[in-house]
């Protein structure tokens, strides 16, 4: 396996960024023993004061022979969708995209054929990979709509049947809460016989229920803040408040792997954007001083505020934010930090309060700390936590608090019950158990992934698991035969992801048991001898299994 923390004491440039040269290729490493060695150099000699753990994330360096087949692959891929679309022309071929009328041939072009070069040749022939309906919970297991395609995916028709009791390795419910039974779904019910279903109004007209200011105060109080606002939709709560934060004379620094919303709220609010390479401390410092010498263009004035945007855990690297050393830099040149904990809230550190427990920080060296229920809580909307008088501003301020209507009533119940399980509130030991077992069900999914020999990218405490496939056709083949037995994942390609990196997305919960997981593995292990997707050349010896504990990553990974 290679580490991206850099393990050799005499470079600490390279030790920062999560992939030196990429994908940080460590090429003396032997043995485990060598790997823990190496890893206290690194802590010692690199920022180890800010760090309370080892911080180890993997990102394996692509192999030339598979880049070249990938690469080849979509060559090939395009050569023939130009040959397709010749035939289209020509009518030889039956055309199914959008296109102008010939009546409207003198009309500015409605659709760009060009720009759709991809969807067309490329995306269209994996398209049954996508947007499957499920119709049930989708909780440990769900049951799936079957649909089938008499035209190359261009449109689809429902068998009939349903596919039952399908594992679900796709759905970000971490916490295990969604779910149609138990003390939230009862909760949920009790609340929608009485408030109904929707508001029908914004939170500063006839919609701020008694619900909703004591969800704000249970989310302060559990994110360790002064004072929190919760929103309806979690991605319009960064695309929506990031331009009440900042604006026309401001600096955003936003990691290049930020989520859509962190992007559209940056680019709404007007400010000038800079992006740093992924958790690369250096590469972020020298924006900052960059920004502190220089100034504006042009006038070469003080920026009126600097603000970094960054997220808890990367969706689709696994990777987890170096916190410490984001909030040591932004202290150095006072600039503000807004943390998107869309991933990491309920699913790290020991009591589920995030990325900021999970590395033992103080929520006050974080200036706004953003996150959504979607995900831990199984319900749906987002939240904004910071200082009394930040949350008073964005109350008057915010596009999504003044237009957006109010958070529905039993969403609103789902999530306070969740909440207080999690916070243990509720008189029982439900929500420490399932936080326990995310974590060891995360660490063991991932050591035995690599035990198998498939490249696995992230942190090792990180429930979102990529594997990767590298190469186009096996993107739609992958899932169709882990359908095939019975295991629902999702698998991710371009533009999702740089073009030679397509790849399977795991994502684990609590609610998974060993036996199912273990079945899931015993299916990947299958498809990826089939369909030859075991690319790494880090052997892992297989360890022993057993309780987990505080240390337990330490000892089972490599």
């Amino acid at each position: 396996m290679t580490e991206s923390a850099g393990n050799k004491k005499e470079d600490c440039h390279a030790a920062n960024g999560v992939k030196p040269g990429r994908n940080g290729m460590v090429k003396n490493h032997h043995h485990h023993h060598q790997y823990q060695k190496q890893e206290k150099v690194y802590h010692a000699a690199c920022n180890g004061e800010l760090y309370s753990r080892p911080f180890m994330e993997s990102f394996e360096e692509t192999p030339m022979l598979v880049a070249v087949l990938t690469y080849m692959g979509y060559g090939i891929l395009t050569i023939f969708g130009y040959l397709r679309d010749f035939m289209r022309e020509w009518k030889i071929e039956k055309c199914h995209i959008a296109r102008e009328r010939e009546e409207q041939k003198d009309f500015v072009p409605l659709y760009q054929d060009f720009e759709n070069f991809y969807t067309r040749n490329l995306y269209m022939r994996i398209r049954d990979s996508w947007n499957r309906p499920i119709c049930s919970v989708p909780g440990d297991k769900f049951d799936l709509v079957e649909r089938s395609s008499n035209d190359y995916n261009w449109t689809f028709e429902y068998t009939g049947r349903v596919v039952k009791d399908v594992i679900n390795l796709g759905s970000y419910n971490y916490l295990g809460f969604a779910e149609n039974m138990g003390s939230c779904a009862t909760a949920a019910g009790d609340v929608t016989v009485r408030y109904g279903v929707g508001v029908a109004s914004t939170r500063q007209e006839m919609g701020n229920l008694n619900m909703h200011e004591e969800l704000e105060k249970l989310v302060a109080s559990f994110l360790g803040v002064e004072s929190a606002m919760t929103f309806g939709m979690g991605f319009a709560t960064n695309s929506m408040n990031i331009p009440a934060l900042a604006g026309k004379g401001c600096l955003i620094l936003s990691d290049e792997l930020n989520h859509a919303s962190l992007v559209l709220g940056a680019r709404l609010s007007g400010s000038t954007i800079r992006v740093f390479k992924h958790n690369n401390m250096q590469s972020l410092e020298k924006l900052l001083r960059d920004a502190i010498v220089h100034g504006q263009p042009r006038t070469h004035r003080p920026w009126k505020k600097i603000l970094i945007l960054v997220e808890g855990i990367y969706s689709m690297e696994g990777s987890i934010i170096r916190l410490p050393e984001v909030i040591a830099l932004k202290k150095k040149y006072k600039a503000y930090l807004y943390l998107d904990e869309a991933h990491s809230i309920g699913a790290l550190g020991p009591s589920g309060r995030g990325v900021v427990e999970y590395f033992g920080l103080d929520p006050k060296d974080v200036d706004i700390m953003m996150g959504t229920f979607t995900k831990s809580f199984g319900a749906a909307g987002g939240y904004i936590g910071g200082r009394k008088d930040l949350i008073d501003y964005l109350r008057t301020h915010s596009h999504s608090a003044i237009y957006a209507t109010s958070m529905s009533p039993p969403v609103v119940e789902q999530i306070i019950t969740s909440m207080k399980c999690i916070m243990g509130e509720d008189g029982t030991t439900i929500g420490r158990s399932r936080i326990q077992r995310l974590a060891e069900n995360t660490v063991y999914f991932r050591r035995r992934l690599r035990e198998m020999g498939f490249i696995i990218y992230g942190n090792n405490d990180s429930p979102v698991v990529p594997m990767m496939l590298y190469m186009p056709a096996k993107i739609g083949a992958f899932g169709r035969e882990m359908l095939k037995r019975n295991i629902g994942v999702v698998v991710v390609g371009f533009p999702a992801t740089p073009i030679i990196e397509s790849r399977a997305r795991f994502c684990i919960s609590a609610a998974h048991s060993k036996e199912m997981l273990d079945r899931a593995l015993d299916v990947i292990s299958e498809v990826g001898d089939l369909l030859q997707l075991k690319y790494s050349r880090h052997k892992v010896l297989p360890s022993l299994d057993r309780p987990f504990d505080e240390t337990t990553y330490e000892e089972n990974e490599e």
